[in-house]
């Protein structure tokens, strides 16, 4: 198990589309510009996402990702199993398995990595939503800034 960047880009991407789902699907561009992650590695994260059935995808106009399950039925561990490429319950090399040297931590990294994927999954998206609101973030998407003043009027031309 592999705690990296891309899973904690995918877990808050995640709390996003949760913050938001009432508004509608959430465009990636959208994403990208309030959390400052590109738009390439976003597009990659949601296919992996959308793989394992965890977002569904809208095309066109007004289109995004929506969560494809219920808030509450989304654990961090599935965001971080959808993601991370493998998932290796034994930390030990193969090549490693020869040697008792190497070999023995293995089962202490093994237990460890259990304990950390039993933490992870008893952790659900709805309560990361509810922390993020208990903190003041938003719940909808925000509304267009309105202009702080009237626009003038265009001069007339004469022709």
């Amino acid at each position: 198990m592999r705690l990296t960047t891309k899973g904690r880009s995918a877990v808050t991407a995640m709390i996003d589309v949760a913050l938001r789902e009432a508004d509608g699907p959430v465009s990636l561009s959208s994403l990208s510009a309030r959390h400052g992650i590109s738009l390439s590695y976003l597009e990659l994260l949601f296919g992996k996402l959308r793989r394992a059935n965890l977002v569904s995808a809208t095309r066109g106009p007004g289109g995004g990702y929506s969560l494809a399950r219920p808030v509450d039925s989304i654990t961090v561990a599935d965001i971080i199993l959808a993601i991370e490429e493998g998932y290796d319950d034994e930390l030990v090399a193969p090549e490693d398995a020869a040697n008792p040297q190497k070999c023995s931590t293995s089962e202490l990294w093994a237990q460890a990595n259990r304990q950390i994927m039993e933490f992870l999954g008893s952790v659900d998206l709805r309560s990361l939503v509810d922390d993020q609101i208990a903190k003041g973030g938003p719940v909808r998407a925000t509304a267009k800034a309105k202009p702080l003043h009237k626009p003038l009027p265009r001069p007339l031309q004469v022709v």
